[in-house]
């Protein structure tokens, strides 16, 4: 079971996957960053001038977008880390039964640092989907009560 050609073929393209799901997780680092950085003008400035315009559709729409953005965040970029975490271990225990620990410790390392982004850009994404939710529906309720 263990030796079929399937399984062969399965390990080379999962093998194949580790540096796109790296470059994935940077990529998502990147954008909570700048989402953090939109986050903060929204709530000293941005928030306020969408509260005073009272285009509440245009409102909701661009309020849509940032959660989904965020929601995204959060869901995504732990499971990237996950993929990242599991695709260097095999290589990594295969080496450790070989006596190739050297091999394992960079397995292990790119695993732990993979999880560590990957949670830490969902968590970004999670408290900033959370904040804005409640940013914006107070904005929302301040815009129906000014214009109702």
């Amino acid at each position: 079971m263990l030796s079929s050609q399937s399984i062969g073929v399965m390990h080379h393209l999962v093998g194949f996957l580790l540096e796109p799901v790296i470059w994935a997780l940077m990529l998502f680092a990147a954008l909570s960053i700048i989402d953090i950085g939109i986050a903060l003008a929204e709530r000293f400035s941005g928030l306020k001038k969408w509260q005073q315009s009272g285009q509440t559709d245009a409102f909701e729409t661009l309020a849509f977008k940032r959660i989904e953005r965020s929601d995204f965040l959060a869901r995504i970029a732990p499971m990237l880390g996950l993929m990242g975490t599991l695709i260097p271990l095999g290589p990594g225990l295969s080496a450790l039964g070989n006596g190739e620990l050297s091999i394992l410790t960079t397995a292990m390392s790119v695993a732990f640092d993979t999880t560590v982004l990957g949670l830490f850009v969902g968590i970004i994404g999670f408290v900033l989907g959370r904040l804005r939710r409640r940013w914006y529906e107070e904005v929302l309720s301040s815009m129906e009560q000014a214009h109702g």
